[in-house]
């Protein structure tokens, strides 16, 4: 059975959490979009086009992979795109209640598609896009939590020493 799955977020910045949701999702279904959301409750860091950007960069080795940006509802960005099942990373029980509100509702907008809950490799677990961001703007080392290029590009973003 042919399955695609959709990997929504904002991706400010992508993780390493969040590429072990992609690699893990890649060998479960034949394709996943990993759906980049503009979210105008946030103010991000990286702009729609910079993060899709960065996810192309690192998922390139991943045959079956593709970002898309998209600013509507997620059903329906999901049914422009053919998927039927959304898939959502769980790092701890504290993500759970809202995921699972989130899933109903989307249930409720879109009852044949499906909510799949993915939890990163234990090394990944604590790790979130806020954290990094705030790691990275008081200079810490954030290279055992992002690839190679978002970490270059986030000291770019917070390295005010060059300037």
């Amino acid at each position: 059975m042919d399955i695609t799955a959709i990997y929504p977020g904002t991706f400010d910045p992508v993780t390493n959490g969040h590429i072990d949701i992609i690699a893990r999702a890649a060998r479960l279904y034949n394709e996943v979009i990993v759906a980049v959301a503009v979210n105008s409750n946030k103010s991000p860091l990286f702009d729609i086009t910079q993060r899709v950007e960065l996810l192309e960069e690192v998922t390139a080795d991943f045959d079956n992979v593709r970002i898309i940006g998209f600013d509507n509802l997620l059903v329906d960005c999901a049914k422009q795109q053919g998927a039927g099942v959304i898939l959502r990373g769980l790092r701890a029980i504290s993500d759970f209640e809202y995921e699972f509100q989130l899933a109903g509702m989307n249930r409720r907008l879109s009852p044949d598609l499906e909510t799949v809950f993915l939890t990163p490799a234990e090394q990944y677990e604590f790790i979130s896009s806020s954290m990094i961001k705030e790691i990275a703007r008081l200079g810490g080392d954030v290279s055992s939590f992002v690839p190679s290029i978002v970490q270059k590009q986030l000291i770019k973003k917070f390295d005010t020493r060059r300037e």
